[in-house]
């Protein structure tokens, strides 16, 4: 009785570990799934002008993706985000802005107005996004791509001012998130645009 009583209970110890190795694997397998690096090529947006932007048509190019506002104390880095988008546009480099009105309401426009501003101040040539939030409970999907790294799958980040850089490589996977303060030209840009 006692051989019987022992056999059952090693019979259910297996059983018990084999089933807690299995959960452990599909706990695994989900975290490895829900951590797999996406890249921003599924995302569609619209322009300034209403007309679609498929992220896909940058595959195989580096892409600075910033916030920008009309009436920040950064906006003068409209000016080298042009001059960079000048120069580099032709070696696979690309700058897509999105104007958003979180911060001390300084883009207060419409897109006909913002792209006016745009043209008419700095020149910019690169391709500017409609108007969108980019945090809070309304934040776009695209930047709820950049700041989450269940989504990205390399950090969480929050965007916290006007011209927050994110840098994506060619792979259409993020790479690096640069602060506001930081110049476009900054050599820590140049150089990854140039790598």
């Amino acid at each position: 009785m006692k051989k019987l009583l022992f056999v059952a209970c090693t019979v259910l110890l297996l059983f018990s570990c084999q089933n807690q190795a299995q959960s452990k694997k599909s706990d695994k397998n989900k975290n490895e799934i829900a951590m797999t690096k996406q890249n921003i090529y599924q995302y569609k947006v619209e322009d300034l002008s209403g007309n679609t932007f498929d992220f896909a048509s940058l595959k195989g190019k580096k892409v600075m993706i910033v916030n920008t506002a009309s009436k920040c104390g950064l906006t003068p880095q409209y000016k080298d985000l042009e001059a960079i988008y000048k120069e580099y546009k032709d070696q696979g480099f690309v700058i897509v802005g999105f104007p958003a009105n979180n911060f001390a309401s300084q883009e207060p426009g419409t897109n006909a107005e913002i792209a006016s501003f745009c043209q008419m101040n700095y020149g910019v040539t690169f391709p500017m996004m409609d108007k969108v939030s980019v945090k809070g409970d309304d934040m776009c999907e695209i930047y709820q791509f950049l700041t989450q790294k269940s989504k990205n799958g390399v950090e969480d980040s929050e965007v916290s001012w006007n011209f927050q850089k994110y840098l994506i490589n060619e792979n259409g996977e993020l790479e690096k998130v640069i602060s506001p303060q930081t110049l476009p030209t900054d050599p820590s840009v140049i150089d990854w645009i140039k790598a």
